[in-house]
């Protein structure tokens, strides 16, 4: 082989214009060196799945569709839960215009995607975050449905996430659902929305608030500060008019210099009165049972607000 056309060898799943592009011949292309993974599409005999990769030879194979649903997910960094976060399915959906997608082993979708629903991530035509929230609202459970949308409407921090808007807001997923009124998920999804909301930073978080609406106890209050200045300390969930304070405290919660500063937020809460409660993954494993009962026996006994007490607040 001479060495310009070595070089130019393709590292990741191709189409067959592509490697006609680089030279590559027929007989070439039978060898040893490349398998055929569908038609018009292969890959280097050597090459480990990657999921981006494929996703991308998939829409170059294909035209007219776009990467979807969990793949569409795991691609955008999504919450997904457990038992889906590292799938390797293959979604991919074509407008209702055209022929369905008919590949082995790849999921087909034929739907009505709205101007906007769909967007180009360098070299991918993909579901756009919120839209990829909408397909999964028919196999996803309600908990894991709304850790998605808080997490799509969550305010970013612009010094560690180079951007200071949210991926979409309560009202742009509203206008996305009337638009999609007969989509299978359309109830789940509406029950969702009136789930959201702003302020969750993890799924776990969520999933907090949520078995905690269920269990009956009031709704708390998310990322309470104990102080109007930047850089202050702030408690994930909580009442501010009983002074109870509320952590989840994850697995990045484990490193040294981050339990330091964990130490330092707590210890300023308790200084000023508040009660804290700090909960963890063996909280999240259990569905946040025990989180639950100890967050009802905190309030019985909890500080009031002498607002609330007189009767002039709830």
């Amino acid at each position: 082989m001479d060495a310009p056309l070595k070089s130019r060898l393709p590292c990741t799943p191709f189409t067959l214009r592509e490697a006609e592009a680089l030279g590559l011949s027929p007989d070439r292309l039978r060898s040893k060196s490349f398998v055929g993974v569908g038609h018009g599409l292969y890959r280097p005999a050597s090459w480990d799945f990657e999921l981006r990769d494929a996703a991308r030879a998939l829409c170059a194979a294909t035209p007219g569709a776009w990467i979807s649903h969990t793949t569409a997910a795991r691609l955008h960094g999504l919450i997904l839960p457990p038992w889906l976060s590292d799938s390797n399915e293959l979604h991919l959906s074509k407008p209702r215009k055209l022929v369905g997608v008919r590949r082995k082993g790849v999921i087909g979708h034929t739907v009505l995607a709205r101007a906007g629903e769909v967007e180009t991530d360098w070299d991918l035509l993909i579901s756009t975050r919120a839209r990829t929230w909408l397909d999964l609202a028919r196999v996803l459970p309600l908990p894991e449905l709304t850790c998605i949308g808080d997490q799509l409407i969550r305010l970013p921090r612009a010094v560690f996430e180079g951007r200071d808007t949210p991926y979409a807001t309560v009202a742009s997923l509203r206008t996305m659902l009337d638009g999609h009124r007969n989509l299978q998920g359309i109830v789940r999804a509406r029950e969702a929305l009136s789930l959201l909301r702003v302020g969750a930073d993890s799924g776990p978080e969520t999933l907090l608030r949520l078995a905690m609406l269920d269990a009956g106890l009031p709704e708390p209050g998310l990322q309470l500060t104990l102080w109007e200045l930047p850089g202050g300390p702030s408690a994930d969930l909580g009442y501010r008019r009983r002074k109870v304070a509320i952590q989840y405290d994850g697995s990045s919660h484990l490193d040294e210099l981050q339990a330091l500063s964990d130490q330092r937020r707590d210890s300023a809460f308790r200084n000023a009165g508040w009660t804290v409660l700090i909960f963890g993954r063996e909280d999240l494993a259990d569905g946040f049972t025990r989180a639950v009962r100890l967050v009802k026996k905190t309030l019985r006994g909890a500080w009031m607000d002498p607002a609330v007490s007189a009767g002039f607040c709830s």
